[in-house]
């Protein structure tokens, strides 16, 4: 299993991107048009939010899934028991967030937004005839009016040794998105699984962006683009004793969007969070 790592300035990004998302469920560009300054200065901020008592005054409620959620609520990865070693904030455009971070955390969502519709775009050009016309509308409109496209930044703290047996910073699981932008975490760690079983490194670089195919474009194009398996693992040495800061972009479709024929947006998203216990 190979992750191409795709030119966006290239003339053939578009066939090469989409063809990664076909073969494996991911894809990497560089050459993009999202500030790495920006980037940069968001995980700097964040990483103070997370080491500060702020934190807690933004803990999420349950009804609107927005807010800081903190390691006694994590996740547990859909057919797993054990929560995934991780405290992290959901943050929507509508949604809490102190002030000092809420601008620069709008500028990120909308340039990778903007990004996004022309990645879905590249996927859309390339699929077969016969998926194409099953769409209920082009990829990149599904998002018009969505009001579930959700910034979530990630902290996976130090390890200390005392963590649940079998316990990663984040099991193996799939998204339940179209597709996922995230900007290269602050350390390496994430993997994907090959069709046969492998476990593979995905390419990471600080100005690289990686892209990896959910659940929801799984189930509109009758799997032609993959939903793959990923992970994060936790680190040995010294490494353990670093924290990581994730900050992917998930984009939701408008919850109206009809997906295929047994699934909209809305049921197939209050599905996975029934899934992963977060939602009753």
């Amino acid at each position: 299993m190979t992750i191409d790592v795709v030119d966006f300035s290239a003339p053939n990004a578009s066939e090469r991107f989409a063809e990664s998302l076909h073969n494996t469920g991911f894809g990497v560009i560089k050459n993009h048009p999202i500030s790495n300054e920006l980037v940069d200065k968001a995980y700097r901020e964040w990483a103070e939010f997370f080491t500060s008592d702020e934190k807690t005054k933004y803990t999420f409620e349950e009804e609107v899934h927005a807010g800081y959620f903190p390691p006694s609520v994590s996740e547990i990865a859909k057919g797993n028991t054990i929560k995934d070693i991780k405290e992290y904030f959901h943050y929507y455009t509508w949604g809490p967030c102190p002030d000092r971070l809420r601008a620069d955390a709008e500028t990120l969502i909308q340039q990778l937004t903007d990004l996004a519709k022309v990645l879905l775009g590249f996927i859309e050009e390339h699929l077969p005839q016969s998926i194409h016309d099953k769409l209920s509308m082009p990829l990149s409109q599904m998002l018009e009016g969505s009001e579930r496209i959700l910034l979530r930044i990630l902290n996976y703290p130090p390890l200390t040794g005392n963590e649940p047996e079998g316990a990663l910073r984040a099991a193996e699981h799939t998204d339940i998105d179209l597709i996922t932008l995230l900007p290269a975490a602050t350390a390496e760690g994430l993997q994907a699984k090959a069709k046969n079983g492998e476990w593979v490194e995905v390419p990471i670089s600080k100005d690289w962006i990686i892209i990896n195919a959910g659940d929801m474009l799984q189930e509109c194009t009758d799997a032609y683009i993959p939903s793959t398996y990923h992970r994060v693992i936790n680190p040995t040495g010294e490494s353990a004793k670093q924290a990581r800061l994730s900050m992917p972009l998930f984009l939701h479709p408008n919850h109206n969007v009809r997906l295929s024929e047994r699934h909209t947006a809305r049921s197939y998203w209050e599905e996975r969070l029934r899934e992963v216990g977060v939602k009753k």
